[in-house]
């Protein structure tokens, strides 16, 4: 286990070499410590969705990455292949999580032929481990490791995560917003997530005369939004239904309801949803 910082610790993500990459990933850690450079917490992993590393600017050439007002070294993302596209130095994969997509730079060992040839197909599910680089305005992440996806279950459980660690470092443990929002008033509603239970109480309670008359799943739709990353640019009915708990079904019939009273909109289709209010 591994701590972010502030309580929170993340879990293995399956690389090779034991717990969290073994030898390969902490490997690097001890170089950085070894040459007085960024500690072990530092360069700690962290799990993003695609979104999140898009809308990160770069304020001069070189700049330490930080998202949430957290900095970070190595990130993972999960994320369906789109394109694959071999050269002569790295294999290149675009990947798309449903956020965003973004390229992914496997490079190539000259010294092992077989590394030249692509290991995943275009629609493959993959787990990356790297890091986040910008090269003349355009992002990537420096793949340190890859891997398939078996179990779906994995890329609902990936978006989860992300969800959280972004909410803990924007918002604070869900204890300390439930104990502000007042005693944990609206926490423990049976069949909604953590992010709801837990970040939710307090935006059900401040927009409880937008949301009054609204059944209970478009309330946890509402709530889901009112504390995702996705800016104007919106979230998937996938990310929604992976985060929210609620089913996809139920995240369409909550987005027609929110739709109808005028607290959301469409972006870019017309399964990708944003509050009205934040952007109007």
């Amino acid at each position: 286990m591994t701590s972010y910082g502030g309580g929170y610790s993340r879990t293995s993500y399956g690389a090779q070499g034991g717990e969290d990459g073994g030898g390969f990933l902490g490997g690097s850690q001890q170089g950085s410590q070894s040459g007085g450079g960024k500690g072990y917490g530092d360069e700690s992993l962290r799990p993003v969705t695609i979104k999140q590393l898009a809308d990160w600017e770069e304020a001069f050439p070189g700049a330490d990455v930080a998202i949430d007002g957290a900095p970070l070294t190595q990130v993972t993302i999960v994320g369906q292949v789109r394109a694959v596209n071999p050269q002569t130095t790295n294999i290149t994969y675009r990947l798309d999580d449903g956020t965003a997509t973004i390229d992914v730079k496997n490079w190539v060992d000259p010294e092992r032929p077989d590394d030249s040839s692509p290991k995943f197909a275009q629609d493959q599910y993959v787990r990356v481990l790297g890091r986040l680089k910008s090269f003349n305005g355009k992002k990537h992440v420096g793949a340190l490791f890859m891997r398939p996806i078996d179990d779906y279950n994995e890329v609902n459980y990936h978006l989860l995560e992300a969800a959280y660690v972004h909410l803990y470092l924007t918002k604070g443990p869900p204890g300390q917003q439930q104990a502000e929002a007042g005693a944990g008033q609206g926490a423990g509603a049976g069949g909604e997530s953590m992010f709801v239970d837990g970040y939710g109480a307090g935006a059900a309670t401040g927009m409880s005369g937008k949301l009054v008359g609204c059944s209970a799943k478009a309330q946890t739709m509402y709530n889901f939004l009112q504390n995702s990353p996705g800016g104007n640019e919106g979230v998937n009915v996938n990310v929604i239904s992976s985060g929210s708990g609620l089913s996809v079904r139920d995240v369409l019939e909550a987005a027609y309801e929110l739709l109808g009273q005028g607290l959301i909109y469409t972006t870019i289709d017309d399964e990708t949803w944003a509050l009205l209010e934040s952007y109007g």
